[in-house]
């Protein structure tokens, strides 16, 4: 093709090959050998089942768990926004601040459920160790 502007051409590259340098056939034949019995090995230990996280009625349950903990925070922080504001009397402060806390709570719960963000971790400054952890 003229407007290939590949910096190697086939001539030079076969060239190479032949004189046995790092792209000789038979290097690339042992690695294709390898790579072929790498899937194979992975294969087998897929034993045909799908992946649990994206795989048919698991991946619409992880999201309907998902959404329904963002929507719990935002309506638990309009919520509890709603009843400063007729307890206060503070009308639309109240709920405009603990609707944006609730939105940020759920977001927060999103990430944690997805494991994007590490859940927090014992602050009570007893400094007794987890039942997990030993001297």
């Amino acid at each position: 093709m003229a407007g290939d502007k590949s910096p190697h051409k086939p001539d030079e590259e076969a060239g190479k090959r032949a004189e046995g340098g790092a792209g000789a056939v038979g290097d690339l034949d042992s690695r294709r050998a390898a790579l072929n019995a790498a899937l194979a090995e992975r294969k087998a230990d897929d034993d045909g089942q799908p992946n649990r996280r994206t795989g048919g009625g698991a991946g619409f349950a992880n999201a309907l768990r998902l959404s329904s903990e963002f929507v719990a925070g935002v309506l638990v922080g309009a919520g509890i926004g709603y009843l400063i504001d007729r307890i206060a009397g503070i009308a639309p402060w109240g709920m405009i601040v603990f609707l944006l806390l609730g939105f940020v709570a759920g977001v927060l719960n999103v990430l944690r459920s997805a494991g994007l963000v590490a859940a927090p971790e014992d602050k009570s400054g007893s400094g007794r160790k987890s039942d997990g952890e030993q001297n």
